[in-house]
């Protein structure tokens, strides 16, 4: 029969291979999932206005008053299921984010659907918000569920719920690659083939079950992108300085917004009623502000549009998001980020174009690499931004002005203070600056007084007392000029009480018996000397040079310190 170990050796080489079975099922559910909630948005729909398709078509179809009154109709019923959902809530996670990073990966259902069925009022009914958002969450869900049947671990169970976030993101945008890289650098603040391994594969899976069912279409239909000569791309580079500039602006705005809702006291029906009416009345003039940008987005990149027309579609698009989202409505700004990229895009390449008709990249061209860029400055996450824009496009022409436009934008967002999109970017954001600070900690700030130190000449009573009063191991031992010489342990006074007359400290010296700490030590090299040392303190000196007695450190400040430091990978 074979040994536990081997038994344990051959569970711990195939776990990873089944962690690649688990993920491919989750990927198709995860598409199923998206696949479900699209149909039931159809539906709506088309029970309210009569066909499905473009939201901007359906606005424009009716007539100003059923416009204006829809959308808030909408975000009453919204906001009814939402108070609902937050009824229902218990202290668990019910963001996939939250279950994955700070969770034990388990998403509770009923609050999941109560809240899909919260977004899809809102968004049927013409809200300016993503539809991204409520399927990653529904997929999350199922990747949860399966888990939970599967009785996985708390670290498995978040890996797989990280792998049907990762499949509801490929369905929605046909980017299976990007959604990965989403899950890693978003979610997790980390690249670690570990975990970036199973969710490429949920991706795949997840975008391949979408091909083969009907009704796929890519989300965004990319024009050719032109090759960019080398003094043309100084342009991009100055578009990744503007959409780093404007997205943090924007999401002030959401900010600003979402406080300003909170702070009316208003119930959640009447609050997003009120952003439902604000689309409204902003649609009675600008039918386009309706739905998540997909069509406009797509008109930007293949019609020409008159500068004056992208300007006013942009603002009232901006406006009518910062009502859907502000109010509390449940959705992504995934999308309209997209959409407030591309518009900025293409007005900055009209621009251009009317200061120099020569060039070779027209404005859907600034339109595309626009998107991108305002992407990687809101999320904070410029390699998944540049993947994904690439994957929509699969063209290699865009890769040099892309990956220059959204680096900068990215820094350049960084470099101003720019909020982050995702509450979970803001956590990582602030764990880096506090593994950062801490890594920068001098052992001076954590230096406490030595109490037990006594001068070479002290005699065995006076060690004996100071043993007596304090419960130590060791007395520390200076000379007259307070430069430490070592220590004397209480073991060695054992027997000294009996034959110790005329003895001093200098006879039960050792010099070299603690590790030394000093104050210009960072927390890991302290930790390294607490590895040599079963103690509880070390002595800290000037320098090994001069070894003047500064005081000594507990092991106990430096280990929550460096546990402070060393912060736990969710998986």
């Amino acid at each position: 029969m074979p040994s536990a170990f081997s038994v344990l050796r051959i569970r711990s080489l195939l776990e990873p291979h089944v962690m690649l079975f688990w993920a491919a099922l989750v990927g198709v559910l995860g598409a199923l999932a998206t696949i479900a909630f699209r149909e039931g948005l159809a539906g709506t729909q088309h029970l309210l206005g009569g066909h499905s398709g473009s939201f901007v078509e359906m606005a424009a179809g009716l007539s100003w008053p059923v416009r204006l009154v829809l959308p808030c109709a909408g975000g009453v019923l919204a906001g009814f299921f939402l108070s609902l959902a937050k009824r229902r809530a218990d202290s668990a996670p019910n963001d996939y984010m939250e279950a994955i990073v700070v969770g034990d990966g388990r998403i509770p259902v009923g609050q999941t659907l109560l809240r899909g069925a919260s977004s899809l009022c809102t968004i049927s009914s013409g809200g300016s918000i993503g539809r991204e958002g409520p399927m990653v969450q529904l997929a999350a869900m199922c990747a949860s569920v399966v888990g939970s049947l599967a009785r996985f671990d708390p670290r498995r169970l978040r890996l797989l719920v990280a792998c049907g976030a990762a499949a509801g993101i490929a369905s929605a945008y046909n980017a299976p690659i990007a959604s990965a890289f989403f899950v890693t650098e978003i979610v997790l603040g980390n690249i670690a083939i570990d975990s970036l391994g199973p969710m490429m594969i949920a991706a795949v899976a997840a975008n391949i079950t979408m091909r083969r069912l009907p009704g796929y279409h890519p989300t965004y239909l990319m024009p050719a992108f032109p090759f960019v000569p080398g003094i043309e791309v100084a342009l991009f580079i100055v578009l990744g300085g503007l959409a780093g500039l404007a997205a943090p602006q924007f999401l002030r705005l959401l900010d600003l917004m979402r406080r300003g809702f909170q702070r009316s006291g208003l119930p959640l029906p009447m609050r997003l009623g009120a952003g439902g009416l604000g689309v409204g009345l902003l649609s009675i003039w600008v039918p386009q502000v309706w739905g998540n940008g997909y069509s406009v987005v797509n008109s930007l990149l293949h019609s020409p549009w008159a500068w004056s027309a992208v300007l006013a579609i942009l603002v009232f698009k901006v406006a009518a998001t910062l009502c859907t989202a502000g109010s509390g409505a449940v959705g992504g700004i995934f999308t309209p980020t997209l959409f407030v990229g591309a518009a900025l895009g293409q007005l900055f390449g009209q621009i251009v174009h009317g200061l120099f008709p020569g060039l070779a990249a027209a404005p859907a061209a600034y339109a595309i690499v626009g998107m991108g860029a305002f992407l990687a400055a809101s999320t904070g996450a410029p390699l998944m931004a540049i993947l994904m824009i690439f994957e929509m496009t699969l063209s290699y022409q865009i890769m040099l002005p892309l990956m220059l436009a959204c680096v900068i934008a990215y820094f350049l967002a960084r470099g101003v203070g720019g909020p982050s999109m995702y509450e979970v970017t803001a956590r990582h954001r602030h764990a880096a600056l506090m593994r950062q600070s801490l890594r920068a900690t001098q052992m001076q700030a954590l230096v406490e007084p030595a109490q037990t130190v006594l001068t070479l000449d002290a005699s065995v009573s006076d060690m004996l007392a100071m043993f007596g009063s304090h419960a130590v191991k060791y007395i520390y031992i200076v000379d007259a000029a307070n430069r430490y010489r070592g220590v004397v342990a209480l073991r060695d006074l054992a027997t000294a009480a009996m034959d110790g007359a005329g003895k001093s400290a200098r006879d039960f010296l050792h010099p070299d018996l603690l590790p030394l700490i000093t104050p210009d030590m960072t927390l890991a090299d302290a930790y390294r000397q607490f590895l040599l040392h079963h103690g509880e303190r070390l002595p800290v000196v000037q320098s090994k040079e001069e070894p003047l007695l500064l005081g000594a450190i507990r092991k106990t400040e430096i280990l929550s310190a460096f546990a402070e430091l060393q912060q736990k990978d969710p998986f």
